[in-house]
């Protein structure tokens, strides 16, 4: 997150692994979980927006991204969901609203719907459970290209750990309505917490575990705290996904983000910042405070 460094960013140790995460601001916790193949610095614009709200934005670099550690582990949906629930419980939060985008949102779903107590509401913005073989295969003909190499023997963890950095740019632009938004400097991180130790292994694991996520849809129905769900138009996602997930999900409310890709916080910032003020001011929503 802006203002600090990988370097002075503390780590926690969560179930094997060392999770990055950045915390800044007193308020309500707005925990931030990225998309696949992305960090806790994705959210710089969002959080820019949102500095001066009353909430502490606690931002993660999930297992196998960013600059968190990579066990040699199954990447499934369960994993990351455990992973998250972990450090909510390392961090002693409670009343969290968790805003997810892509693998994020669906990790944030899968929480409302284990009733983890210390979450309080969901911002699920283009949710990722969708598509065979996983939906980013969808962004573009080399996004195709790359994730399907990326699960062959021999070649796979070759394809997983030395793609270029052009090469990185224009897979991500594919989740972009206007590939503007994409930073180079957000690239040029991107690519060398990439080459970390693990983090090829981690990405092929988790493009190889793609019936995890959608299979945790099942568990959509059981969740009884607020959702807001957010698709941008141009998102991965068809409309019979999008509009499964709106009937699983219990009086969730469904908007769509306009001129909108995957990457909705790099792109519309101001729009889910807006989503995100909205959502703090529902009527019910728990607001008492863990122990310390």
């Amino acid at each position: 997150m802006t203002g600090q460094s990988a370097a002075t960013s503390p780590m926690a140790q969560v179930d094997g692994a060392a999770m990055r995460y950045s915390r800044r601001g007193d308020g309500r916790p707005v925990v931030l979980l990225h998309p696949l193949r992305m960090q806790l610095e994705y959210f710089d614009p969002v959080c820019s927006e949102l500095d001066a709200a009353d909430v502490e934005l606690i931002a993660v670099d999930l297992p196998g991204h960013g600059h968190s550690g990579a066990p040699a582990v199954d990447y499934t949906a369960s994993y990351f969901t455990d992973a998250v629930e972990a450090l909510l419980d390392h961090l002693n939060v409670a009343s969290v609203i968790v805003v997810g985008e892509s693998i994020g949102a669906s990790i944030g779903l899968g929480l409302a719907a284990r009733h983890c107590s210390r979450v309080a509401g969901i911002v699920a913005l283009n949710p990722y459970d969708y598509g065979r073989w996983g939906g980013i295969r969808r962004s573009s003909t080399i996004g195709n290209i790359v994730f399907t190499t990326m699960l062959l023997p021999l070649i796979g963890p070759v394809v997983a750990q030395a793609g270029t950095k052009g090469v990185l740019r224009r897979v991500l632009d594919g989740g972009l309505y206007d590939p503007r938004h994409l930073s180079p400097q957000l690239v040029d991180e991107l690519y060398q917490s990439g080459r970390r130790p693990g983090h090829g292994r981690a990405l092929r694991s988790l493009s190889r575990n793609w019936r995890s996520w959608i299979s945790a849809r099942d568990r959509y129905p059981a969740i009884q705290i607020p959702v807001t769900l957010a698709y941008g138009d141009h998102d991965w996602s068809n409309y019979d996904e999008r509009d499964a997930n709106r009937r699983a999900i219990p009086a969730v409310r469904a908007t769509t983000i306009h001129d909108c890709g995957h990457f909705s916080s790099l792109e519309k910032p101001a729009y889910v910042t807006a989503l995100i003020r909205d959502f703090l001011t529902l009527p019910g929503l728990n607001t008492h405070k863990a122990d310390t």
